[in-house]
């Protein structure tokens, strides 16, 4: 049972700069691989970075690089994605999703082949 509350969400005009939250909480191991995603209005959900542990292996979308930046505090269960210079496109709801089990790597879960637990989402409106 594995519990993940992402905050954080809001309106920002475009060129700011927005941090999200993710709480994990219940059967969770500060070792497993987390990562976010995102789902704009009609299109598919998809990868925006995810991290591993303890190997601290980071991967980004193509789309988000050099603007987003993703981390962990597993003293707090909490993951963040920090998400500056932001553009129109980046609009959407973004999900925390932790990785299905102990052996699945921030690379795996680009795909969404290897998640586990997701949580509700968080509402990104980045304004022009």
């Amino acid at each position: 049972q594995v519990q993940l509350v992402e905050s954080g969400g809001g309106t920002v005009q475009a060129g700011g700069s927005l941090r999200l939250s993710c709480k994990a909480s219940g059967h969770t191991f500060s070792s497993m691989a987390m990562g976010w995603f995102r789902q704009a209005p009609g299109k598919d959900r998809e990868f925006v970075s995810s991290i591993s542990w303890p190997s601290a292996d980071i991967y980004y979308a193509d789309s988000v690089k050099g603007r987003f930046t993703i981390s962990r505090n597993n003293g707090l269960n909490t993951l963040y994605l920090q998400m500056n210079s932001l553009k129109p496109e980046d609009t959407a709801v973004y999900y925390c999703a932790q990785g299905r089990t102990l052996l699945s790597t921030a690379q795996s879960m680009a795909a969404e082949q290897d998640v586990g637990s997701w949580g509700q989402g968080t509402q990104v409106t980045v304004s022009s």
